[in-house]
């Protein structure tokens, strides 16, 4: 239930928020994990992802994009161009330790007067699905809007028929708010939308959550977790 307070009309209305607005814009700047950097997504990068998306060859993992597969290295080259140069979506470039680039993502619907900001147009490649890479790019972005530039609002929508993004938000620790019918258009087809969102007094039990799950001691030597995110406790 939505929480309130009475005016002196004795109407509820919504607490009052503290911090100063707006928030800072995400800038460019890299974000390291341990096992990936979100790099700015440069033109130096289009290689990189052409070759890491040639590993889905039938492009299934292109279905719920809004973007075409690359059909070769120039059509890569020049979505990358343009990509680089958005402010919003601002796209950042997922390199593994090695410096294959493994896949990008980006903030979107960024408005800062009230501290709210959205992940998506996410692509991870085989080489990261299902993998610690994966889950640590996205605890890199959270942190960033939480963390560094004090965000209230963290958001997370797909296709109402995309069942994995479905997962993945709810794995993450995404709460579903609700389906918006023909929501939009793509690629001709009618798209229903399915909102979550993480709130900034959610996050200080998430992030101790990613912390204890990305730490190498959860991991055996064979790279295979030995908690879930999902069995790890909240708290510190």
């Amino acid at each position: 239930m939505t929480q309130s307070t009475l005016n002196t009309l004795g109407q509820p209305v919504g607490l009052p928020v503290d911090g100063t607005f707006p928030r800072p814009r995400p800038s460019r700047s890299p974000m390291r994990g341990r096992r990936v950097t979100l790099e700015p997504l440069a033109a130096s990068h289009a290689a990189g992802l052409f070759e890491a998306f040639s590993l889905d060859p039938e492009g299934s993992d292109w279905t719920y994009l809004p973007i075409a597969p690359f059909t070769d290295l120039q059509a890569a080259e020049a979505w990358t161009a343009t990509a680089s140069a958005s402010e919003d979506p601002l796209f950042f470039a997922i390199v593994g330790g090695d410096g294959t680039v493994l896949g990008f993502c980006s903030y979107l619907r960024i408005d800062p007067a009230v501290g709210s900001i959205e992940v998506g147009f996410i692509h991870f490649s085989p080489l990261m699905q299902r993998r610690p890479e994966a889950t640590e790019a996205m605890f890199l972005m959270m942190s960033r809007a939480f963390d560094d530039l004090g965000y209230r609002r963290y958001e997370w929508k797909c296709d109402a028929l995309n069942a994995p993004s479905r997962r993945a938000a709810q794995r993450l620790g995404f709460t579903y708010e609700g389906t918006f019918r023909q929501a939009t258009i793509v690629k001709g087809r009618n798209r229903d939308t399915a909102w979550f969102s993480i709130l900034d007094n959610e996050w200080p039990a998430l992030r101790s959550r990613f912390e204890r799950w990305l730490d190498p001691s959860n991991f055996d030597e064979d790279g295979r977790q030995r908690q879930s995110l999902a069995e790890m406790p909240a708290g510190g």
